[in-house]
């Protein structure tokens, strides 16, 4: 990753993120373990309590979202992908509410809500 720091240390008392084979896991967080750190930056941290398969699923919907909003750019279609994005980003508890200012059974309900699947055009088809 020539240019691009992978974690840039600042003063935030982020934790170190490692697995016993010294590899980063992934960005350091801060203690409180609610935001990641990258670049210097701190950016909410996806909710810890979402079950593996389900935030594996919202990231790929996630990702899918990011690359039409690429595809849509400058079109009429450009706000719906960027929808998409900000669906999934809420259930993965990235946006909206803080997820340590939910309870459990709120927190539950919001990565169990559906999300639009890009493609799925008018027939409000969800993931979920």
């Amino acid at each position: 990753m020539e240019g691009r720091s992978w974690v840039r240390s600042c003063d935030m008392g982020e934790t170190d993120d490692t697995d016993h084979g010294s590899r980063p896991r992934g960005p350091k967080r801060t203690p409180d373990g609610r935001y990641v750190v990258i670049d210097g930056r701190r950016w909410r941290a996806t909710d810890p309590a979402i079950p593996e398969e389900r935030r594996a699923e919202l990231t790929r919907l996630l990702m899918a979202w990011r690359r039409e909003v690429g595809r849509t750019k400058g079109t009429d279609e450009e706000a719906a992908s960027r929808a998409g994005v900000q669906a999934a980003k809420v259930a993965l508890g990235e946006r909206g509410t803080p997820w340590w200012e939910q309870s459990d059974a709120e927190r539950e309900e919001r990565w169990s809500a559906g999300v639009p699947v890009p493609g799925a055009g008018g027939d409000d088809s969800e993931a979920g």
